[in-house]
């Protein structure tokens, strides 16, 4: 009894140290048998590239920070000491006066404030834009993780279920070979038929093995997608993933360019550049800041005494900067500014055009996929048929072995051709609603 007790206590105990360690790193278990929600859940959370795109979002919120820190009061302050070797003289009044004393240390601080700066008017203005292109740097990223881990998913979903197909083909296989095993013994037919089913069922087997070596890379392309360490195990859950049910979309929706974050973020970029224009233009202004100091200052002949007096002084006032000519570089910079904003004007007007051509290519693929799909769906009905027929005919000796190899391979092939008439249906999918704009990362 204490036994148990000990134990439950220590997997309590571990179970908490787990939760605490996922929760400090920020990663959580990815659940077992997972579904197509919960991986991209979960690679939403932990891809490389969006921690990336986060740290990013970080980083411009400090570069705002560091810019906007100009507009705040600076204080500095500046400390000296001097050892005047020749105190120096002037002739005053008939006399040589000492200007000074052999030791001398002063303290200054001083306060700036800015008041007019180009400068920090640009980066106050560009405070905004800076957050949304990072937001939509972010928002690309996720996008894209959705879309390849559904691509992924659905991958493997194929795989496993042409392991399946290839597998009822074995076993197929694996009765036809028996019974022409059994028929050649007993002196019903020559040893044709027995090879020829020996040679298909190797040929199976080996499809097996192939299948499952490449659903083995699949799945090792899905963990770095999600950002789960190679030797782990994943196990997915396909219950209720009817992939038929997922393939339909409307085609006729015309493509809205400014549903697509990568036009978005020219739209950024054109911000961006216009403001940095209008910087060019303020750099015409004056700098104008205040400003206020206070002094303490010491000197004496001896340096023991040196800190003995003060003689402050205190100092308070505006400075102006205009800049008056600068051999035309300002004029210069505001018409290459200008140059920069029509480059981004062509560049929307080029990612408009390919926006187009992504959503034609999209759709024709769709359509096109969707056609496949259909044929090769009732190419399997059929086939089944076939094969069927044909089973009983040579069961009867009507039918040849040739005969029936040939409606077992069309069998098998059209139910393969379905798998991946279907897959390359949803990857079209998916690539519509990247086309379009519509893909959901929430």
């Amino acid at each position: 009894m204490k036994f148990r007790q000990i134990a439950f206590s220590l997997a309590a105990l571990t179970t908490v140290w787990n939760v605490s360690y996922a929760q400090q790193t920020g990663n959580e278990a990815l659940p077992a048998r997972a579904n197509l929600q919960q991986l991209i859940d979960y690679a939403l959370n932990n891809k490389i590239s969006l921690k990336q795109a986060a740290i990013d979002e970080e980083i411009g919120e400090k570069d705002i920070d560091i810019a906007l820190s100009g507009w705040l009061p600076q204080v500095n302050a500046n400390g000296s000491y001097n050892y005047n070797v020749k105190v120096p003289t002037s002739f005053i009044g008939g006399q040589n006066i000492a200007l000074g004393q052999k030791n001398a240390s002063a303290l200054t601080l001083q306060a700036d404030q800015q008041i007019l700066n180009p400068a920090l008017m640009q980066a106050s203005k560009a405070a905004t834009l800076i957050r949304q292109s990072n937001k939509q740097n972010t928002e690309n990223q996720k996008i894209n993780t959705v879309v390849e881990v559904s691509k992924a998913y659905y991958d493997i979903l194929t795989s496993e279920e042409q392991i399946k197909i290839v597998r009822e083909n074995i076993t197929r296989l694996q009765k036809q070979y028996n019974d022409a095993k059994v028929r050649y013994e007993v002196g019903m037919v020559d040893k044709t038929d027995f090879k020829r089913a020996q040679i298909a069922l190797s040929n199976a087997n080996a499809d097996e093995k192939r299948t499952i070596e490449l659903r083995r890379y699949k799945y090792d392309y899905l963990k770095n997608l999600l950002a789960v360490d190679h030797q782990a195990d994943i196990t997915l859950s396909f219950e209720n993933a009817d992939m038929e049910n997922q393939i339909l979309i409307d085609t006729t929706s015309f493509a809205s360019v400014t549903n697509r974050i990568e036009f978005q973020q020219l739209q950024t970029s054109k911000k961006m550049q216009e403001l940095e224009t209008q910087y060019y233009k303020w750099t015409y202004l004056p700098n104008v800041s205040a400003f206020y100091n206070y002094a303490f200052n010491y000197r004496d002949n001896k340096f023991k005494d040196l800190y003995k007096d003060n003689f402050p002084s205190s100092v308070a006032g505006l400075s102006v900067s205009i800049p008056i000519f600068q051999g035309f570089k300002r004029k210069h910079q505001i018409y290459q500014s200008k140059l920069r904003e029509s480059r981004i004007d062509l560049s929307m007007e080029d990612l408009k055009n390919q926006i187009n051509t992504e959503y034609a290519l999209a759709t024709a693929s769709y359509n096109a996929n969707l056609i496949d799909w259909k044929t090769s769906k009732d190419n399997v009905d059929l086939s089944k048929e076939v094969y069927d027929t044909i089973k009983l005919q040579y069961d009867e000796g009507i039918k040849t072995y040739l005969d029936l190899m040939t409606a077992e391979t069309d069998l098998k092939t059209s139910q393969l051709n379905y798998l991946n008439a279907l897959y390359a249906l949803l990857s079209s999918k998916l690539d519509v609603q990247k086309a379009l704009g519509t893909v959901d990362t929430k």
